[in-house]
């Protein structure tokens, strides 16, 4: 695929044409769509409660999808109850973690594309879950779809990106959420909706898309090569397009200003924008 696997591991900090030919390839490929109900935010204090499975891909459709009530067998506090729904007395009755997760191999093996919307939470908490199991579980960067910043690049202006906020903005046909298997089913409708329009768009719309993307300073500065506090300054020197983060307040950086900006060091055109 198109970068260093390493240097794939902060999407969001590598160039408009490196991620175009990433998501062109990711398009293309099988899904293994993900989501998991937890007893808290953590992996390594808390645990899966609830997780559901999806193979999908654009050519085939969604194929199959298994999902699982598993017993912590720790309290699960009552504010996830109330987000969830799902109580001790569902959960109690279900198989433990050292049932669940082994049956779970075979549908996470492979060398599809692990999709999540927030990926990294559900990725760590089953990295953590197989660990105390002592089973690696592993997938290179390049090998990972995180639908969160897939609707960064293409939904920039949205106010929330939120999947139940996605399912409304798309009309989709979820009754429920905050429950693995609907918000399994829910990410698959929003990859299938937004690798579509990565498959039928042109190289030239696509970077334009890609360019009102709002990134961290912390990714600009990457993309520039220097530290935070050298690339504010840059960036507000050359004026491009800033606002703070809604719920923290941290400056935020139009990518097309940055990779122009990019660009203009290196002596060099932006391609396509």
């Amino acid at each position: 695929m198109v970068a260093h696997a390493a240097k794939f591991q902060g999407q969001s900090a590598l160039l408009s044409s490196e991620l175009l030919s990433y998501y062109r390839q990711v398009s293309a490929a099988p899904l293994t769509v993900v989501d998991v109900e937890t007893t808290g935010a953590l992996g390594h204090n808390a645990r899966v409660i609830e997780v559901s499975i999806l193979h999908a891909s654009l050519a085939t459709g969604l194929e199959h999808q298994e999902s699982y009530l598993i017993n912590p067998k720790v309290k699960i506090p009552e504010y996830i109850t109330k987000i969830t729904g799902i109580t001790p007395e569902m959960v109690y009755p279900s198989p433990p973690p050292e049932e669940i997760w082994p049956k779970c191999q075979p549908l996470l093996a492979g060398d599809r594309v692990f999709t999540a919307h927030n990926l990294d939470f559900d990725y760590s908490f089953l990295r953590t879950e197989y660990k105390r199991l002592g089973i690696r579980f592993y997938k290179p960067p390049l090998q990972k779809l995180c639908t969160v910043i897939l609707s960064r690049m293409l939904l920039a202006d949205l106010p929330s990106r939120s999947l139940p906020n996605l399912i409304k903005h798309f009309n989709f046909d979820i009754s429920t959420s905050h429950r693995a298997e609907a918000d399994t089913k829910a990410c698959w409708l929003l990859a299938e909706t937004l690798l579509t329009q990565i498959q039928h768009e042109d190289d030239e719309t696509l970077l334009k898309r890609f360019g009102q993307q709002w990134i961290r300073l912390q990714d600009a500065a990457k993309i520039l090569n220097c530290r935070k506090e050298d690339a504010q300054q840059k960036l507000e020197i050359a004026q491009v397009e800033s606002r703070l983060s809604f719920k923290r307040k941290l400056p935020m950086y139009r990518r097309w200003g940055v990779e122009q900006f990019y660009y203009t060091q290196q002596g060099q055109q932006m391609s396509l924008l």
